[in-house]
This record gives structure tokens, C-alpha cells and sequence, in this order.
């Protein structure tokens, strides 16, 4: 049964350009903590559980993935506080984002900030933590991505991301949410409805019955308040 109006789907090349995908009000300036920041987002202050491991083994390795990273000031003000805390521990920290308007240059080579694709990219090796903050909102096949980052994770890591499951539809219109949320818990995943937080604890493999058919630019406002993308699946 159709439920709405066929909406204009959009392949990634042409949802990248969308000045939707670009909106600088979400998570371009959110810091590490504070009202406005990623420990408020997502439950956790990041840099806190990294120091963590850190101080219970000085020669532990860790690394920080964070998708959709906006101008990266999160990241910036980590490789700050590791600098000073931990100056010679094994710290790796890496910002991908597709506009790439980055708020600095990164000040050590512990930091990297990338310009590219989170649809396209991959890491060289697994983290110890993998999120990404408002970022899926703009995401055309919200499920591969998902599907990359849970499996980046370290054993003993954390995946952790902001999800609007009423964004995942069906050809037809109707909302797949429910299907979606079947899958990413019986991989072990859990999602939070109140907060809209996504984790996964050690690398999982969330499988979804679907192939991604595109995404519609123009649905409007989602429960963050501000425009976002409806990715639509053949299930």
C-alpha cells in the first residue's frame, strides 16, 4: 500500500551536493564537553573513556574514528588534552567529514582530518571507538554506513551514533524502522528510543535484508529539528 507521493530519490553523487547534506547546524562546532558537545550527545565523554584505558595500561594503543566530524573541534580538543596528559602514548585520532571545513589544522600527527565520503571511506585498522554525531541524518544509505562502522570496532571498543530510525523507508514510503532496529539488536547492538543513541560494544555485523534504492533530500524537518534525509530500501 503506497503511503505517500513517490518521492525524488537521489543516488550519493547528487545527495553530496545538496545543500541539505552541507547544513552547518548540526554537528559542525560541537565540542567534547560542555552544553553543546559530544559527551552530552552521546552519553559519554569520548576523550574520558580513552584516558581510561590509557591510564590503566600506559602502553595501550587506542584510536578515535568519528564520522561526520564536522569542523572537527571535538577532535582538536582531544589531541589537545591527550598532548598534555598522555604526551607519549600510542594515540590515533581521525575526522572524516564530506564538506571539510575543519576549525584547525590538526597540531600533532596523532590527528587526522579527512575530506571524503563516509560512504566510500575505510580505516587501515580497528578502534577503540567509532561515532558519529548527528551525522547519519545526511547519509544516503544509512544502513551500509552502519554496517562499515559496527565492524570497525576493536574487541572491548565502542560504537555510538545518533539514529532516527523513522529516516529508513521502505519503496513505498512506510517507515522500516521497526525491521531495522530487529536486525541491529539481534547483532548485539542497542538503541536508546528517548535519546536516540545507537551503541554497540566490540566489532558487531548488523545484517539487513535490503538493497538501498536512494535518498530523498527534501522530507522536511526530522526530531532534531532541522532538515534531514530519508534513505529508501528495497526490503
Amino acid at each position: 500500500m503506497t503511503t505517500e507521493s513517490a518521492p525524488r530519490l537521489l543516488d550519493d553523487a547528487a545527495l553530496e551536493l545538496s545543500s541539505v547534506v552541507a547544513n552547518n547546524a548540526m554537528n559542525r562546532g560541537r565540542g567534547l564537553s560542555g552544553v553543546n558537545s559530544y559527551a552530552r550527545e552521546l552519553g559519554f565523554d569520548p576523550y574520558r573513556r580513552l584516558a581510561q584505558r590509557l591510564r590503566a595500561d600506559p602502553d595501550a594503543t587506542v584510536t578515535w574514528i568519528d564520522v561526520c566530524c564536522g569542523e572537527g573541534r571535538a577532535l582538536l580538543e582531544a589531541e589537545e588534552r591527550f598532548a598534555q596528559e598522555f604526551p607519549s602514548a600510542d594515540v590515533t585520532l581521525i575526522g572524516i567529514d564530506l564538506v571539510g571545513f575543519f576549525r584547525a589544522r590538526p597540531r600533532t600527527d596523532r590527528l587526522r582530518l579527512i575530506t571524503a565520503s563516509a560512504t566510500t571511506w575505510a580505516p587501515d585498522r580497528p578502534a577503540d571507538l567509532v561515532t558519529c554525531v548527528h551525522g547519519l541524518h545526511y547519509i544516503g544509505d544509512k544502513l551500509a554506513v552502519l554496517t562499515a562502522m559496527a565492524g570497525w570496532v576493536a574487541p572491548g571498543g565502542r560504537c555510538a551514533a545518533d539514529f532516527d530510525p523513522e529516516e529508513i523507508r521502505r519503496a513505498d514510503g512506510s517507515v522500516a524502522g521497526p525491521a531495522v532496529l530487529a536486525a541491529l539488536r539481534a547483532s548485539g547492538m542497542t538503541f536508546d528510543r528517548r535519546t536516540h543513541r545507537l551503541r554497540g560494544e566490540g566489532p558487531r555485523s548488523p545484517r539487513f535484508p535490503a538493497a538501498y534504492l536512494g535518498a530523498d533530500d527534501t522530507a522536511g524537518p526530522g526530531y532534531t529539528g532541522q532538515p534531514s534525509v530519508r534513505s529508501y530500501y528495497a526490503w
